[in-house]
């Protein structure tokens, strides 16, 4: 399981001030204009986090399918506004809700800090909420491949605020029918990013079908583009530019 999350270095701009915020499973790392920084800023993400866990939990425990369910799943009456934004991304993906929680709870946070800051990262586990004043380069980790921290997505200032979101049946915890060491998408909705990164990943079972992700990527409504990495094998489709990095030492 990969747990130790130096990918988040590749994060860091000089420009911007970032801190970490970790609350129980919740594990966020911000970045926000340095000039929009305050100690108090960090105790409200808290807050943030605490009643978004608060809803959600609460909600679970009215309706245990909502948290167990791979497939799209009809919301009880009075599901509070995360479950709601889950759950039209994870129907809108054909996966179950808790395929878009780590992307639903950056995007929440990122739209809220945007109330006092004109730019802000916010990463949950390898999903990231972005919106930025100039171009952005978003490292791709992907396990033992050999592109693994060797390419990025150049995300422009004009194309943002957006969701770029990582799925991988081969890194980290999260649940995947698939095999892939990383399953990348971009779309405007987060959430959306992160439903849609599991139902591409979960067609790759082996290097012959990256294609095959990019196909369920291109048919989910609202994205506007994917990388699909196994082993040696790549397949891109998008209006974005990848370009190389140098891996860390």
């Amino acid at each position: 399981m990969y747990v130790k999350r130096v990918y988040r270095d590749s994060l860091g701009k000089q420009d911007l001030k970032s801190f970490r915020i970790s609350v129980k499973e919740t594990d966020l790392y911000l970045s926000v204009k340095k000039e929009s920084y305050c100690p108090d800023l960090e105790k409200k993400v808290e807050k943030l986090i605490l009643g978004l866990r608060y809803d959600l939990e609460s909600y679970i425990s009215l309706d245990p399918e909502f948290k167990t369910t791979l497939r799209p799943h009809a919301l009880a009456t009075g599901a509070p506004l995360i479950a709601r934004t889950m759950a039209v991304a994870a129907n809108t993906a054909g996966v179950g809700p808790m395929a878009a929680v780590a992307g639903a709870f950056a995007e929440y946070i990122g739209r809220e800090l945007l109330k006092i800051t004109s730019e802000v990262i916010v990463e949950n586990g390898g999903d990231i909420f972005m919106a930025s004043g100039q171009k952005r380069l978003v490292a791709i980790f992907a396990g033992t491949s050999p592109f693994s921290n060797r390419i990025a997505v150049e995300i422009p200032p004009d194309r943002t605020p957006l969701g770029i979101c990582t799925s991988s049946g081969t890194v980290g915890p999260s649940l995947s029918m698939g095999k892939a060491d990383a399953s990348v998408i971009i779309a405007r909705s987060a959430a959306l990013a992160d439903a849609a990164a599991t139902a591409a990943a979960n067609v790759i079972q082996g290097p012959q079908d990256v294609k095959k992700g990019i196909e369920v990527a291109k048919n989910i409504n609202g994205v506007l583009g994917a990388i699909m990495i196994k082993d040696d094998k790549l397949a891109v489709w998008g209006d974005f530019n990848i370009v190389p990095v140098n891996p860390p030492n």
